[in-house]
């Protein structure tokens, strides 16, 4: 009987186990080890954490603390997940393909592109087509809107692999499209970047959680290259 029960287990668990192979953590859930704040070499104390979860406190941000939270380390063709979570009224992004020099760009949105995190509901931005939970900010809307009430978790995912791009949310696929062709450079010239001469150009680059001034919770964050 024992051995039943073990093999049972052990065939609840598999799938599981097999998801979750050859992703790699990007976040211990002890320390920010890994990261930095955008343009500098530390990360600033609006950025906690606590019980495995990495948690922006805007508080602490206004002793100029903040800043969006950046890797180290630099990703061409990945499978990124992580779990989210808002405050009422709050907005982030998870952004990729950041091009960190921070001389020529002052901020991570003005290379990389955005898989927006945000309170529909109660953030200005959720009344903008292509500013919602889930979207590819300002460029393409969501499929469907898959996003949980505010203070519950959220499993975002990020596949971008030869150019092809797929943003999935709890489980949907939200967002599919080609970067860097025609049809992909003609949605940039008809959005906000338009004039912004480095967005959505390198193919390679970091990984940033945004400061957008509101509390926002991360964790499980895991990436596969």
């Amino acid at each position: 009987m024992k051995k039943i029960i073990a093999l049972v287990l052990m065939l609840s668990f598999a799938p599981a186990i097999n998801a979750q192979k050859g992703f790699k953590p990007l976040f211990d859930g002890k320390t920010t080890k890994g990261w930095h704040t955008y343009g500098k070499n530390s990360v600033g104390a609006a950025w906690k954490v606590e019980d495995g979860v990495l948690y922006f406190d805007p508080e602490a941000a206004k002793n100029g603390e903040g800043g969006d939270l950046v890797t180290n380390a630099e990703f061409e063709n990945f499978h990124l997940k992580l779990d989210w979570k808002v405050a009422p009224n709050a907005n982030s992004g998870i952004i990729f393909y950041i091009n960190e020099d921070a001389e020529k760009y002052k901020n991570t949105y003005e290379t990389g592109l955005e898989m927006q995190v945000l309170d529909n509901d109660g953030h200005p931005d959720g009344k903008i087509t292509k500013h919602r939970a889930g979207d590819l900010y300002d460029l393409i809307q969501s499929k469907s809107e898959p996003v949980k009430q505010v203070g519950e978790w959220n499993t975002a995912e990020i596949i971008s692999n030869k150019g092809k791009l797929t943003l999935i949310l709890n489980g949907v696929v939200v967002v599919e499209t080609v970067l860097w062709d025609a049809d992909f450079k003609k949605r940039i010239a008809e959005s906000k970047f338009a004039t912004w001469p480095g967005f959505g150009t390198f193919k390679k680059g970091k990984i940033a959680l945004q400061d957008h001034g509101n509390a926002v919770w991360y964790r499980n964050i895991r990436i596969k290259e």
